[in-house]
């Protein structure tokens, strides 16, 4: 079991959600955390809230999907703390429901620049110095239910193309880890109630700025029905000392990812078919 208290976790998406439910699972297990986030006003918020549980704690700011601003954030982290043992990447955005041909591409730079590439320089700034030092950690990655399956009825397919990376992405970064003392989780979770739904409003002006997306009365009741971010970080928690890779929150979704799989395997079905009936040339 991996023991938390002492050791420095960085967390991008620290500011609220599930950023900050796997902060405050971190706090009461006596980690140190550096709170990483795009906004300034609710991090600090946070961070004075964590401090209330006697462990130290940063508040930096910081666009996930600039990679020299992830290398400054690092470095902060690693000037106030020292060894980094836990990297959380769980900032993420969604531009809900809409059909891909309406995606504009200004949009698809910004959903894949903060949930792909956000996490990827993560992974190039933060790995390195983790396997430097040498003691033992783990990198978690939010990717999310969607990352496995596109479910259709919250259509959402371009938040989906963007976890299902994350997933793969996981996938091949514990087998270059599968030597080392760092280990690899992905959290799939499916309905939490976050901010998620109003990320619109924290785009960064070089993706265009913020702006208010529709989003609709349906939507919101069933985002508000999900799980508490408190609950989900000590899950994440409890995963993570057991070295679990995939981590998830609920257990109905199993349902649509055998779904999913039954469609695989009917593929596979149909070639074995079609090879059968083909004569030997």
């Amino acid at each position: 079991m991996m023991d938390f208290s002492g050791k420095t976790a960085f967390v991008t998406g620290a500011a609220n959600g599930i950023g900050l439910g796997i902060c405050r699972a971190l706090a009461r297990n006596g980690a140190n955390i550096a709170l990483a986030d795009i906004e300034p006003a609710q991090l600090e918020i946070a961070r004075r809230e964590l401090a209330t549980f006697n462990v130290r704690t940063r508040a930096i700011e910081v666009d996930v999907s600039d990679a020299a601003a992830f290398e400054r954030a690092a470095d902060q982290a690693e000037a106030e703390f020292g060894n980094i043992h836990f990297l959380f990447s769980n900032a993420g955005v969604t531009l809900g429901a809409m059909p891909l041909w309406e995606v504009t591409p200004a949009q698809w730079e910004w959903i894949f620049g903060v949930n792909v590439q956000g996490v990827v320089n993560g992974i190039r700034t933060l790995v390195p110095r983790m396997r430097k030092h040498g003691e033992p950690g783990r990198v978690i990655n939010t990717a999310s239910i969607g990352g496995l399956q596109v479910n259709p009825k919250l259509r959402n397919g371009s938040y989906a193309m963007t976890k299902y990376a994350i997933v793969a992405l996981s996938e091949a970064l514990a087998l270059d880890l599968e030597d080392s003392v760092i280990g690899v989780s992905v959290l799939c979770p499916a309905l939490v109630n976050t901010t998620l739904h109003s990320s619109s409003r924290r785009r960064p002006v070089r993706f265009g700025g913020p702006y208010e997306r529709p989003s609709s009365d349906a939507a919101k009741a069933w985002q508000s029905a999900g799980l508490p971010p408190d609950d989900v970080g000590m899950r994440v928690l409890d995963a993570v000392a057991r070295s679990e890779f995939f981590i998830f929150t609920h257990e109905e979704p199993r349902t649509w990812i055998e779904e999913r799989h039954a469609r695989i395997l009917a593929g596979f079905d149909s070639i074995a078919r079609y090879n059968a009936s083909e004569p030997a040339t």
